[in-house]
């Protein structure tokens, strides 16, 4: 019988039946092939993890590392040091970068880059642009590339799509489920006037993006979808009206929050942190942060992806409308909705619903989700009893600043496996960056 690479015992695992059993896991050549009583088993590494509890590889699939083009930021290896950091074993990247991921050389320097300096595994989203609408087909087939991004309200570079006749264009131009930004740009540009006053300050953000203009985009996102039968999945909710909205179109639509949009509500977050906070579509007042967690526990939320945007603090800190939006969360994604499982505002199912198993399950990720045999050996390993205070210092993004800077949580990642190499333990990166890029089923 052939020696195990890798055996982690004592463990509590959490299983694809949604079960908890103290079994331990076997790893050979980056896979799964084992799952019982190994204790008779030899192993290259083995792995006593007792009192930690071991959940499938933690997946964000929202993320922006900035590179290439933006990398005073962020790049991919500061990116994914800290997913690894943060317990993240695969992260989806976003196409907002200089130049925009939208031509096939595009995506292929981006995982040229990430082959070398990726601690975690990867894909890399195609932005849809009016100018290659015929070439998103092919683009979203593209190895690497986990589908198409669409920004219907205010994006960088050439990727806004804000009309009807280039979005419907777009949903008829492939079948992998599409990412879409919902923000309606016809209305921001309406109401820009807004921020002409001399004395505004950031606690207009949401008045000036205002519910209106997260509603009217999904209803016509939903809308164009259905008459295209075309899945859609909205990224990054911010209204309990979308809630509503979103609960009636399961069949062709599923949608994504931030832990941002479930930590902070408004006016506090903007008194007590200004535009650190600032970001599309804004953080929103206590009745919309309600209306989120409502539809967290009626699962009309799919998944919880950071939306991870670092800025440097110096441009963070200009004059609010100059200050941009966005802010760092691949790192603290997990320890944030570790420490709402604690609280008791989420199961330890429904954490693994969000961040692993609909994730995989949504955008067709071959091997990715759960734990069983034949499975990529990603796995999260955290502990429910931890305490650790978030820190600026902790933070290994260039921005080198987080949000929830000096907030205490309970739960906390403290094992990270890769493809069945151990990345992390206790915050200490061991090894070299090893991550690999993502596949997927097409059919």
């Amino acid at each position: 019988m052939k020696n195990l690479d890798l055996i982690i015992s004592n463990a509590d695992i959490f299983l694809p039946n949604e079960t908890i059993n103290r079994i331990d896991i076997g790893v050979i050549d980056s896979k799964i092939v084992e799952l019982g009583d190994l204790s008779r088993r030899d192993s290259k590494n083995k792995i006593d993890a007792k009192n930690l509890l071991v959940l499938p590889g933690a997946i964000d699939t929202q993320v922006h590392f900035r590179e290439p083009g933006l990398t005073h930021k962020e790049d991919l290896n500061s990116g994914t040091k800290g997913a690894i950091l943060g317990g993240i074993t695969t992260i989806f990247e976003m196409p907002n970068t200089s130049p925009s991921t939208t031509t096939i050389d595009a995506l292929n320097q981006k995982l040229e880059i990430a082959q070398d300096n990726a601690y975690c595994n990867y894909s890399f989203f195609v932005g849809a642009a009016k100018e290659n609408i015929k070439n998103l087909k092919n683009l979203e087939l593209t190895p690497g590339c986990c589908g198409v991004k669409i920004f219907m309200g205010s994006s960088t570079g050439d990727l806004l799509v804000e009309d009807d006749e280039s979005l419907r264009k777009i949903l008829l131009s492939g079948k992998r489920r599409v990412a879409v930004h919902s923000e309606d740009e016809y209305r921001l540009r309406e109401r820009i006037h807004l921020l002409d006053d001399m004395d505004i300050d950031v606690n207009c953000h949401p008045i000036w993006r205002d519910t209106e203009t997260a509603v009217n985009s999904t209803v016509r996102l939903l809308k164009i979808a259905k008459e295209t039968k075309r899945n859609v999945h909205v990224l990054h909710i911010s209204t309990k009206d979308e809630i509503e909205i979103l609960a009636k179109e399961k069949k062709i639509s599923t949608c994504e929050v931030t832990p941002q949009h479930l930590f902070f509500h408004s006016p506090s977050c903007y008194e007590n942190l200004g535009t650190l906070v600032q970001m599309n579509p804004p953080i929103r007042s206590l009745d919309h942060n309600k209306g989120l967690w409502k539809g967290v526990t009626e699962k009309v939320i799919d998944v919880v992806g950071s939306d991870h945007a670092p800025h440097t603090l110096e441009e963070k800190k200009m004059k609010y409308p100059k200050s941009p939006s966005g802010m760092t969360g691949v790192q603290t994604l997990l320890p944030i909705m570790l420490d709402f499982v604690n609280r008791e505002k989420i199961s330890i199912s429904d954490l693994v619903r969000l961040v692993c198993k609909n994730p995989a399950r949504i955008y067709k990720m071959k091997f990715k989700g759960e734990i069983k045999i034949g499975n990529d050996a990603d796995f999260s390993i955290v502990d429910l009893k931890k305490e650790f205070t978030i820190k600026n210092e902790w933070i290994a993004s260039k921005s080198s600043w987080t949000p929830y800077d000096n907030v205490k949580v309970r739960g906390f990642p403290v094992i990270t496996i890769v493809g069945g190499n151990v990345i992390m333990t206790e915050n200490q990166i061991l090894s070299k960056p090893s991550g690999k890029p993502v596949q997927f089923n097409y059919d």
